[in-house]
């Protein structure tokens, strides 16, 4: 029987605007759209990143409660909110998400030096009592964690929340390379060969996806998947289908991916197969 593939859309990053890509989906209805055209593609998770009025990265409930009222009005796909926010967020708002009650949030287990852009020189902060605070307030709702991992030394934080029982199995890890900055590791076929293999306790009890920010992403998402993964992406990570060619929506990332999945042999997962192979509990157990 064919492996199944897990696609998660990654709709738009905290970075992203209009000025980058007329088309990154900032509003809920924009997202909503977006999300509904990528479930039509094959994707099975969309991760959104919510913006305020002003298009701004916010963490209230209230918005992220509209995103996913206005995705479960068009289909069942599994919504995945960031915990990551944005450099404009304080710890407790960037977890507002998790009071919409997705089926899966973020959480990313390390702090990471920001090294582009206005926030440059600025900490992306995830000390080791905030991650165990984010992964108490999931399991508190039921929400599955995705787990961020930049450099194998994170794994030590993965084994902490896992000797603490804050974690359900099987646990999701996503892999990210070429994240642009400090502290992160490059898209080689060496450190993507390390990560794998450094998954808690040899990978058993685990289901990985990667993710690759850039240029690299096709190859490293097929990669990915040849050694066992699941796959991100979308505009959150990259905004061209080819060299010099920017995509025209998250879509064309996800139906690239099918094909290509489908050309190695491999299944589409469905929202409702995703749920089960991550041990996601069924919409009416939350709020």
């Amino acid at each position: 029987m064919a492996r199944k593939l897990i696609i998660t859309a990654a709709l738009i990053g905290a970075a992203l605007s209009k000025k980058n890509h007329p088309n990154v989906p900032v509003t809920p209805e924009e997202m909503a759209q977006a999300a509904y055209e990528c479930y039509n593609e094959g994707a099975a998770i969309v991760h959104i990143h919510g913006r305020d009025e002003k298009g701004v990265n916010t963490g209230k409930t209230e918005v992220y409660q509209r995103i996913k009222d206005l995705i479960r009005a068009k289909c069942n796909i599994v919504i995945y909110f960031t915990t990551g926010g944005g450099p404009e967020l304080s710890a407790e708002e960037r977890i507002g998400s998790l009071d919409a009650y997705p089926d899966m949030a973020s959480l990313d287990v390390g702090t990471l030096m920001r090294i582009h852009g206005p926030y440059k020189g600025t900490t992306w902060e995830n000390p080791p009592w905030q991650i165990e605070h984010y992964a108490e307030e999931m399991l508190k709702r039921d929400i599955k964690c995705s787990i961020g991992i930049f450099h194998p030394g994170m794994y030590s934080e993965v084994e902490n929340l896992i000797a603490k029982n804050l974690l359900t199995k099987p646990y999701y890890i996503n892999i990210v390379l070429n994240m642009p900055y400090q502290g992160t590791l490059r898209a080689t076929p060496d450190n993507l060969l390390c990560m794998i293999n450094s998954l808690p306790n040899h990978g058993e009890d685990c289901a990985f996806g990667v993710t690759c920010i850039g240029r690299d992403q096709p190859a490293y998402t097929t990669m990915g998947m040849c050694m066992g993964g699941n796959v991100r992406v979308g505009f959150e990570d990259n905004l061209f289908y080819t060299e010099g060619e920017m995509a025209k929506n998250n879509a064309q990332f996800v139906a690239r991916t099918v094909r290509i999945a489908r050309e190695l042999g491999l299944e589409i997962a469905t929202p409702d197969e995703a749920k089960q192979i991550l041990g996601i509990p069924p919409s009416k157990a939350r709020k």
